[in-house]
């Protein structure tokens, strides 16, 4: 990034000379899984108040669900009138047009507006934040006021549907090679294996089985994996909610339970094991070697 440091004792405000008084704020708005009682109440009060939302169909949808934004019978042309009679400008995103609706997000704070760019998840774990800050940094838009609200990440929703399986270190890897290469992607992959670390795969679509061989190399096949989709979305996914767990020798032959971009698997380390209720089973990674009197 190109921004100016600011000196010892000057806050990144007094550097800039602070926001114009006539602007918006751009909020960069996680959602989590996207249904409402998994978005956090910062993140419903930043969508209903904004002037202008910027989401994509799906999300739209989600949020039109309990009210956060107006229903389409409300909606004229992209106008949709609130209850109470005030105006919400609903902008559709599509991932062709990120480039283009950062833009526009940038115009709308300067005509004074407040603006929600939502993003699915967490903004800044594979969501929206980075590109909002590049586009700023190329942009010189050092005059718009950003603030990310954190949403709830597939990793942890994804745990807490099969249980306890990051109570000790973990690390996220996503799958996708559209911005790095399948080389730096396997680096990654077999530090986290070797180091132990239980993983997160995201964007499982993109080469899963070969992700998988490459932990397999490091860790035994009887190590426990869990295969999550749509969490925290129940039948309102793309796919539906469901989990599997099963071992990493044989995670690669359930291709028919991954299922897209609502897919994340968590691999488990030498320490994760099972455990079984009545209900079901789930996957506990403890903290350490630790009786229960240590803690």
């Amino acid at each position: 990034m190109s921004g100016t440091e600011p000196d010892a004792g000057e806050t990144t405000a007094d550097a800039a000379g602070g926001t114009p008084d006539d602007h918006g704020t751009l909020y960069i708005v996680g959602i989590g899984p996207g249904l409402p009682e998994h978005m956090t109440k910062r993140a419903k009060t930043v969508i209903e108040s904004a002037d202008v939302v910027i989401a994509s169909s799906l999300y739209q949808e989600f949020l039109r669900d309990d009210g956060t934004i107006p229903s389409e019978e409300r909606t004229d042309d992209g106008i949709a009138t609130r209850e109470d009679g005030s105006e919400q400008e609903i902008v559709r995103s599509t991932m062709g047009r990120q480039i283009e609706l950062a833009r526009a997000a940038f115009d709308y704070v300067r005509e004074g507006k407040d603006v929600a760019h939502v993003s699915g998840g967490d903004p800044s774990v594979y969501g929206k934040s980075d590109l909002i800050f590049k586009m700023a940094d190329e942009e010189d838009a050092t005059d718009v006021p950003i603030e990310v609200v954190p949403g709830m990440t597939a990793a942890l929703g994804g745990a807490a549907n099969v249980g306890a399986p990051l109570c000790n270190d973990f690390c996220t890897v996503s799958l996708s090679d559209k911005w790095r290469g399948w080389d730096e992607i396997e680096e990654k992959l077999r530090a986290a294996a070797i180091s132990d670390f239980v993983i997160v795969l995201y964007n499982c679509w993109r080469n899963y089985e070969k992700a998988i061989e490459i932990v397999r190399e490091e860790r035994t096949d009887d190590a426990l994996v869990a295969i999550v989709n749509d969490a925290g979305r129940a039948d309102a996914g793309r796919n539906g909610e469901s989990q599997h767990i099963t071992t990493l020798g044989e995670a690669a032959d359930h291709d028919d339970k991954v299922s897209g971009m609502g897919t994340s698997l968590i691999i488990g380390n030498h320490e994760t094991e099972t455990w079984r209720n009545d209900d079901r089973t789930y996957l506990v990674t403890p903290r350490g070697g630790r009786d229960v009197e240590d803690f």
